[in-house]
Formats: structure tokens, sequence, C-alpha cells
């Protein structure tokens, strides 16, 4: 882990008093005061600063005039939102949160959970009704004890009709019950006859718990052909020294087998960790240590003074170690990388693949033949951080009166050959969707976008292209903040130095 350390301008401000925000300990403070921080930090580092008008250093004439500027907002939010650039188009993923020591919790992979992992679909883009499908059920939870299953629908929830407008306030609650649906086919491929979604009298209430998922939900070592071709279904970049130690021991394990192929899923992998996904980068091939996997593109200022003073701190290269280190350059987490030297990579894939999972596709493609199987990524190429109401916005010294943190967008990664801004996604090279009514296992073999992988490798010829079969609008991991985010491990320390002005 490298230590990033700034020093950057913000402006100091005085004397402000709006409306309250009660903290814990039912200590007021005021929303300027919040929007003080907000402000302050979005300008310091996010990477579409230069692009927003109000976030330049010299956008006030006078602390009167930024105390105005406050409060014009009437919450944190409203400002947070009034500098985010292109929202719809370009940063869709920078976002604010009240309650920081939760988001913390879900980024060491804590979370509350039933265990039931879900996408939302519905069957044409015009449509507002929505219908849930299980995708994969967690071990040792509420939904594993009631007996959900992969591939069941449903379409209500405590009665309710799911919808564009609603799904997320019915599923959001720590408990609530789904009513299952059959689908019929009619018997054909597609969704043209079909009777849709037809009552199967079966509810089922389901409560979250704390629950840490492992990112590793299947490891199998298949033989094709005689070889040795591993399946990985990795789900989330957490970014944790347990799950990061344990992806290392199974390719030790992959090491040791002699695998000739490798076929990763992600198709569910929202991301995380920018260093898991290097490492795992790194395991899979092995042959290109010291050498670039991708560099970063902060604004201006910051990669002005990056370039000046520390242009290292740019290259993220593929390594032989994996090591973490805490705020004083201490190492903290060490382990020697277990190397599978492959040269092709088969990459499973869908509207869920995010992030640190298409940075594992962008860094590796000009080393290796990178095949994607399945149907094409979300398009996120930016990384972000925590930041904190502090001196420096790190976790230290937060402010304790309120538990605001901003994530912004901080930097884009660019690949070795200048490969970036991929904001549609990355297509795929066998367009295999998933169909609800053959989900297949995940691990089997037969599995449709196994199957699709397993024949690709095996060189039999083009598998039939099948699109996904109804458009996404969402998925359940889309319920927690920042599941789709690309975390920078870099220890950041950004000196909030005032800016006078006149």
């Amino acid at each position: 882990m490298r230590l990033l350390k700034l020093t950057l301008l913000a402006t100091c401000v005085l004397g402000l008093n709006t409306s309250c925000f009660e903290d814990q300990d039912d200590n007021a403070i005021s929303t300027s005061e919040i929007n003080d921080f907000v402000w302050k930090a979005m300008n310091a580092v996010y990477l579409y600063k230069d692009n927003i008008p109000d976030l330049a250093n010299d956008r006030f004439a006078s602390n009167e005039d930024y105390r105005n500027y406050l409060n014009s907002f009437s919450t944190p939010e409203a400002l947070f939102e009034s500098v985010i650039y292109n929202r719809q188009t370009i940063d869709r993923f920078s976002v604010i949160v009240d309650d920081y020591i939760a988001l913390e919790q879900q980024f060491s992979g804590v979370t509350k959970s039933n265990g039931m992992d879900f996408g939302l679909y519905r069957f044409t883009e015009a449509d507002t009704d929505v219908f849930g499908v299980v995708r994969y059920v967690l071990p040792n939870t509420d939904a594993e004890n009631k007996g959900i299953e992969r591939g069941f629908v449903f379409n209500e929830v405590n009665g309710t009709p799911l919808t564009t407008s609603n799904w997320r306030s019915l599923l959001s609650p720590d408990s609530y019950t789904i009513n299952l649906v059959d689908y019929n086919d009619n018997g054909t491929p597609d969704n043209i006859n079909d009777d849709f979604l037809i009552s199967a009298d079966t509810d089922i209430s389901l409560t979250k718990s704390p629950y840490t998922e492992n990112p590793i939900y299947t490891y199998d070592i298949l033989n094709v052909d005689g070889n040795n071709v591993v399946y990985l279904m990795y789900n989330c970049f957490t970014g944790t020294n347990q799950f990061d130690a344990q992806l290392n021991a199974v390719f030790g394990e992959y090491q040791a087998a002699g695998i000739t192929d490798l076929i990763l899923g992600v198709r569910y992998n929202g991301g995380g960790s920018v260093n898991t996904a290097i490492w795992l980068a790194s395991m899979i091939t092995g042959q290109f240590t010291g050498e670039l996997f991708v560099r970063e593109q902060w604004n201006d200022a910051i990669q002005a003074e990056l370039e000046a003073n520390n242009p290292d701190a740019l290259l993220n290269l593929f390594t032989d170690e994996m090591v973490k280190r805490n705020t004083n350059n201490e190492i903290t987490f060490q382990q020697s990388i277990n190397h599978v030297n492959l040269n092709r990579l088969y990459v499973i894939t869908t509207r869920s693949t995010a992030s640190a999972s298409e940075l594992i596709i962008n860094g590796l493609d000009p080393y290796i033949n990178v095949v994607k199987i399945g149907t094409t990524t979300i398009g996120k190429y930016q990384a972000s951080t925590t930041l904190y109401d502090s001196p420096n916005f790190g976790r230290n010294n937060a402010n304790p009166r309120h538990t605001y943190a901003v994530q912004p967008l901080i930097y884009k990664s660019i690949n070795s050959v200048g490969f970036t801004d991929f904001d549609n996604g990355f297509s795929p090279d066998v367009t295999v969707g998933e169909q609800f009514n053959n989900m297949g296992e995940l691990g089997n073999p037969t599995e449709p976008l196994l199957a699709a992988a397993i024949l690709h490798l095996q060189g039999e010829g083009r598998f039939a292209d099948s699109s996904e079969f109804a458009p996404m609008v969402s998925d359940s991991k889309d319920l927690l903040p920042f599941s789709k985010e690309m975390i920078s491990d870099d220890v950041i320390n950004f000196n909030r130095n005032p800016l006078q002005i006149p």
C-alpha cells in the first residue's frame, strides 16, 4: 500500500447558523457546518472538480459570499448533489452518507442480510412492474433456513406488487415477506408468448441479521479434457486481511494443481478494493511482476502535484507480494503472492459486474487473452475513498458531533495502453444471458454461462448467443451504499490549509 500525502487549499468559514442536526450525544450541529465539510472535501479531491465552477478555489469573493452559498442548501445531500458532474452519465457513483459507522462495517464485509441475493427485472423497458429473481443464497442465513433457492421468482413484498418506484422501500426493512410466483415460458426461448408470472400461493418471511459474506462463493477445479480448469466465483473485493489471505491460499492450491485455465465468475461482483484487484491479477499471472497494471488520473491540481513530487504514486504495478501499511507507514499485513502464470483468462460477466471487477478485465487485457462470457458490464473505471470531517479528511479526529462522510470519485484508472472511460461497460465476446427458466446450479459445468466458457476453451465453435431475458432494474447489492465502488486503499492525508479570502 502506498502512503499518499497531499496538501490542498480549502476555504475558511466562520459564524454559520442555520437549521441543525442532532448527533448521538444530542449536541446540535448546524447544517451549514456539515455543508462546509462537504464543500471542502469535494473541493480538495473530487475527480471532476475542474468541471464544476462552484468547486473552484476562487469561487467566492468573501467569507460572506461563502456563508450565503452554504446556507442556500437545506441539507448536506442537496449541496453534494449540486456539485456532481453529469450524474446520469459520468459520475453515477459518488455518494454521501449520514452514518459512516454503518459504511465502515459494510466495507469490512459485515452487513445485515437475510442471505437472499437477487436481481430485479421488468419484461420490457416500458414496464413499471418489477419482479425479483434469486441469484444465489448465502450459507447459514435465514434464506437458506427457509428453503430459498437460486431461480426462485417473486413479484410482491408484504402483498404489495413491486414496481420501479417502490422496490427499494419494500426490500430495505430488516424483515419482510416475499410472495413467490411461477414463471411460465410456454415452451419458447424468449418471453414473447409467455404467460409471465403466475401466483404460486407461497409466502416466505425473511429477517436480516449481521452477516459477513465470504467473497469466495465456490472455487472448484474441473477436469476438462484431462486438464485442470478452475471455476472461481468471486463476489466482492472486500480488501480485508482474512479474505485476501484466503484468496492467496486458494491460488496456492491452484499452483500446486498445475491448472491450465481459470474461469473467473464476477457476474454479481460490484467491486471493492483496488489493492485486492491488483493482487488477484498478479495471482492470475506472475510473469509481469513490476510492470504497469493501471495508472491513476486525478484532478488537475492533485495530478500536477503528484507528477512533480511523487510520480510513482500514480502507478499500480503487478506485484509478487501483498503489503498493507498504516498511517505511520508500518506494515500491518504481508504475504508472498502465489502465481499461476496464465496467458488466458475467462471472465463471466453481467450487468452487475462493476468497478474492481472491470479493473481486472481492463488491466489484464493488454497482457493476456481475456475472454468475456455473459452480458455487458456496468462501466465504472473511477476509484473513490471515504472522507471524514477532520483536519485532514481522515478517520482520526473526525468531528464527534455528526457521522456524515462523503465518498467521491477521486481518480480514474487507465490501463498500460491508455484505455479508460468505458462508460458503456465491456461487451462480452460470447453473449449468454441468464434465463429465469434455466438458471442452472452455480459451479455445475452445465450451468449455461459456465458451460459457454468451457465450450469456448475446448474450441468447439462459437456458443449460440442469447441475450439477457429481461431488462435489469437493479439488484440486492444496490440496497447498500457503495455496492459498486472501486475503493482506493491508499492512506490519504489531505491537509486543509485555509485559503484566505480577500
